[in-house]
């Protein structure tokens, strides 16, 4: 009986290893770096992505005003690469005037 436990412990453990290293491979990382207000109809946003090598990411990136509302979003795509972390920046349009913009969130496509 307690090798069946034990047996059945490590095979939990293997599986829950297993899964972890699954998730973070794909795992995608992005930090905001700057964002310029251009005018009541656009904002700049620099950020960085760290995603797998050769895989294809997107990007919703938002525009909030100062009650932290969103006057404006886009969905980007950025192409594959073989570099681990690249800088980007977009022009994201607003319908008002906005205070910020930032990453919603990436994820590998």
């Amino acid at each position: 009986m307690a090798v069946l436990g034990g047996a059945t412990a490590v095979a939990i453990v293997a599986v829950g290893l297993w899964w972890m290293r699954g998730s973070t491979i794909e795992s995608v990382d992005a930090n905001d770096l700057g964002y310029v207000v251009v005018d009541d109809h656009a904002v700049e946003l620099r950020f960085a992505v760290t995603a797998p090598r050769g895989r294809e990411v997107h990007c919703a990136l938002e525009a909030l005003d100062e009650e932290f509302g969103i006057v404006g979003w886009k969905i980007i795509r950025l192409p594959a690469s073989d570099e681990h972390t690249r800088g980007f920046t977009e022009r994201i349009p607003t319908v008002a005037l906005a205070t910020t913009g930032l990453v919603n969130t990436c994820w590998v496509s």
